[in-house]
């Protein structure tokens, strides 16, 4: 990807073409399943699996490749069609740009849904199932990027179900990317969340971070928000940042964006510093949502080493704070879990 930021953020990589024009062929699905060389990539409770774990498919079948392309970089799994029953949502994901494992490029993409009776039958042990968030930062960009499209969709489909209008049951079409009310004809298609992510600086280069009320005591990360109705990101910036921390800032500058689908969300990073007049010493947490805030110089963050829990790898905020740290933060704990 040509932004040099971008192409740090897990979950903004990709190498799958979408193919939206297909996504409106009669009959999709069914051709894709008729056809030996699409391959189905299994999602259950927003897991699936990796290739190389035991499971339903036959000895010598590709779906039992180790990793990708023989490098100790996990892969993957997906299956052949006749592997993975029908079910009643399925996703047109697009075609691999990319050579992975048995998969050439041009390889057709679809994800299935399952249910736990059919979870189960391609897999009983549900330690091998995996989320996302524990394997992003390992996956190729295609993989990251597969996983991340299926999960976002899988998770509007499940907030979804019925039209917003009258109640009705919706049904899937258009490739698993729309779907229609019976009732009034109307359609609706996938939502994203705006939120925004902020690394702040004080005259210093010190950075805030914050601890939410859901997390361990311990735990810090950027201050994020959702972009209200009508609002900019550079005034959501200004207005969460002041919520937060009751601090004002200034002059919002735009990062680079990561999806986050846990379960609709795309993160905007940005930086900002602290408007004039204003004293580090302000800070005033919400008390709600943000408990303890705290700033941090390079030499206090290294110095801190396990006694705090910063963002995951796979989080924009890891990316955000390793730019300003200069550098990647190799001490403290590894934190997989948490939105941001």
């Amino acid at each position: 990807m040509p932004f040099t930021f971008t192409s740090q953020l897990p979950l903004s990589r990709h190498a799958v073409d979408r193919d939206h024009l297909t996504r409106a062929l009669p009959g999709l699905l069914d051709e894709l399943r008729a056809d030996a060389a699409t391959r189905v990539l299994p999602l259950w409770r927003g897991s699936t699996l990796l290739a190389g774990t035991p499971g339903a498919a036959p000895a010598g079948t590709h779906e039992l490749a180790a990793t990708d392309s023989g490098s100790r970089r996990p892969r993957l799994r997906l299956f052949s069609p006749a592997l993975v029953a029908r079910t009643p949502i399925e996703l047109y994901l697009g075609r691999s740009l990319a050579d992975e494992g048995a998969e050439p490029a041009g390889t057709r993409l679809v994800a299935a849904i399952l249910d736990d009776e059919r979870a189960a039958t391609l897999e009983p042990d549900e330690s091998l199932w995996v989320p996302l968030r524990t394997v992003a930062s390992a996956l190729s960009d295609r993989d990251a990027g597969l996983f991340t499209e299926a999960l976002a969709l899988a998770n509007w489909h499940a907030s979804h179900a019925h039209c917003p209008r009258c109640g009705a049951a919706t049904e899937v079409e258009g490739g698993g990317w729309s779907r229609r009310c019976p009732v009034d004809g109307s359609q609706v298609f996938p939502r994203t969340d705006p939120a925004v992510i902020v690394l702040i600086t004080d005259e210093d280069d010190r950075i805030l971070l914050g601890s939410n009320a859901l997390w361990e005591n311990n735990r810090y990360s950027l201050l994020a928000g959702f972009v209200e109705p009508g609002e900019s990101l550079e005034a959501a910036v200004i207005r969460e940042m002041f919520e937060e921390s009751g601090l004002r800032v200034t002059d919002p500058v735009y990062l680079g964006s990561q999806p986050w689908p846990f379960p609709a969300s795309i993160m905007f990073g940005f930086t900002a510093r602290l408007a004039d007049g204003q004293q580090p010493d302000g800070v005033l947490p919400d008390g709600d949502e943000i408990l303890d805030l705290r700033w941090f110089s390079r030499s206090e963050l290294a110095a801190a080493g396990d006694s705090i829990i910063l963002p995951g790898r796979s989080s924009i905020a890891r990316a955000i704070i390793e730019q300003w740290y200069g550098g990647p933060i190799d001490f403290g704990p590894d934190l997989v879990a948490g939105w941001r």
